[in-house]
C-alpha cells in the first residue's frame, strides 16, 4: 500500500499540468452564460440570450460547422438600437491556471471590437487579462492587464515581434491614457483579424502564476505537439508573446476571473473619433455607428469559431485543491 501512494505522489509531482475543465464542442456554451445586459463599453450592440441568438443565427455548435462553435454578429438587419450580438461568460471562476484556446477564425471588419478575455469581479479591483483583443481593420494583436492601482510590468522577457506600450496597469494611472492599462502589441499579422483567418487561426494559450502571465500564440501549422496531445508543457514553448511581471502582486490583483468572449461594435475603442476618424473605416461612414447601424453586410466576418477550450492546474498545486473544496459546498477561494 504504501509503494502505492508513493508512486501516486511521485506521478502527481511530475505530472506538470493536468486538465481541469474541457469547453470542447457541445461542452462549449452550456458552460457558458449569456450577458444581456447593455454594454459597458457604449457599443452598438444589443446583446442576446441563447433563445435569442439561436433564432437569429447569432450562435451554432459543432453540427453546423464541423469541429467549431459559431458565435457572431447580425449582418441583415438595420436597428436604431444597436446590432445584435453576443457576449458570453464562463458559469465557474479562476485563480490561476493554463488557458489554452483553439480558434480558427476572430470577428473583423470595420466597427468590430471582437475579445476574448479573463475578468475579475467589482472591475478593476479582481484584474482583467486581455488575451485576443482588437478594433476595425487591426492587423496584429494587442494584450493587456487592467487592474487597480499598484501594479506595474517590465519590458523584457517576451519574444522580438512584441513590443510593451505602457506599463502601468492601474486603470486610473496619470502618465497614461485612462484605462489604458499596461498593454503589449504585437507585430506578428497571424496573430489577429484577417492574417489570423486565412491561416485557419491557431491556439492562444495564456499562463497564470502568482509571479507572472504569459500569452503565447501558435500558428494553426506550428501548435505544439503537447497541446495536441493533451498534455501542456510551457517550459518547452519557448519566448512569450506577451510577459507579464515586475512590481505587481498577482496574486492579490487577480481574483476570481471568468471567462469571456465577446464582440461589441464601435463604442469607446473602436468608434473614438481618434481610431474610427484616422482609419481607412472613415471612407465608409462618418461615424462608426452610422456604419453599424446602416451596413450590416459589413458584419458577414464579424463571427467567432472557436474550436474549443482547455483550462489546466498544476498537478497538486493548492489552487487546485480549494477550488475542489468550493465545489463541495464550502468556502470558495
Amino acid at each position: 500500500m504504501l509503494s502505492l501512494i508513493l508512486a501516486v505522489f511521485v506521478q502527481t509531482c511530475i505530472a506538470g499540468y493536468v486538465i481541469e475543465d474541457d469547453y470542447s464542442k457541445d461542452a462549449f456554451f452550456g458552460n457558458f452564460t449569456p450577458f444581456t445586459d447593455p454594454d459597458p463599453t457604449n457599443g452598438f450592440v444589443v446583446y442576446q440570450n441563447y433563445e435569442n441568438a439561436t433564432q437569429q443565427g447569432l450562435m451554432a455548435s459543432v453540427a453546423n460547422y464541423g469541429s467549431a462553435n459559431y458565435m457572431g454578429v447580425d449582418n441583415t438587419s438595420i436597428s436604431t438600437a444597436g446590432r445584435p450580438s453576443m457576449r458570453i461568460s464562463s458559469t465557474k471562476t479562476y485563480n490561476q491556471g493554463l488557458f489554452i484556446a483553439d480558434i480558427a477564425h476572430i470577428p473583423v471588419g470595420c466597427g468590430t471590437w471582437p475579445a476574448y478575455w479573463l475578468v475579475g469581479p467589482n472591475w478593476p479591483t479582481g484584474g482583467e487579462i486581455d488575451i485576443i483583443e482588437g478594433v476595425n481593420l487591426q492587423a496584429t494583436n494587442q494584450m493587456t492587464l487592467h487592474t487597480n492601482a499598484g501594479c506595474t510590468i517590465g519590458t523584457t522577457g517576451m519574444a522580438s515581434t512584441s513590443t510593451v506600450n505602457t506599463t502601468n496597469c492601474d486603470t486610473n494611472a496619470s502618465n497614461q491614457k485612462k484605462n489604458a492599462g499596461c498593454s503589449i502589441m504585437t507585430s506578428d499579422t497571424r496573430s489577429f483579424g484577417a492574417g489570423f483567418n486565412a491561416i485557419g487561426g491557431g491556439v492562444y494559450a495564456t499562463e497564470w502564476t502568482s509571479q507572472y502571465i504569459d500569452i503565447y500564440f501558435f500558428p494553426r501549422s506550428s501548435i505544439p505537439s503537447d497541446i495536441t496531445s493533451g498534455h501542456p508543457n510551457p517550459s518547452s514553448w519557448g519566448t512569450p508573446m506577451a510577459h507579464y511581471a515586475g512590481n505587481c502582486d498577482i496574486n492579490q490583483h487577480f481574483t476570481n476571473m471568468n471567462i469571456v468572449f465577446d464582440t461589441t461594435l464601435c463604442g469607446q475603442w473602436a468608434g473614438a473619433e481618434d481610431v474610427w476618424g484616422v482609419s481607412s473605416c472613415a471612407n465608409t461612414s462618418a461615424t462608426c455607428n452610422a456604419h453599424a447601424q446602416l451596413l450590416p453586410s459589413a458584419f458577414t466576418e464579424a463571427y467567432w469559431l472557436i474550436n474549443g477550450m482547455q483550462v489546466y492546474q498544476e498537478a497538486g498545486s493548492s489552487n487546485t485543491t480549494k477550488r475542489e473544496v468550493g465545489r463541495r459546498g464550502f468556502v470558495q477561494w
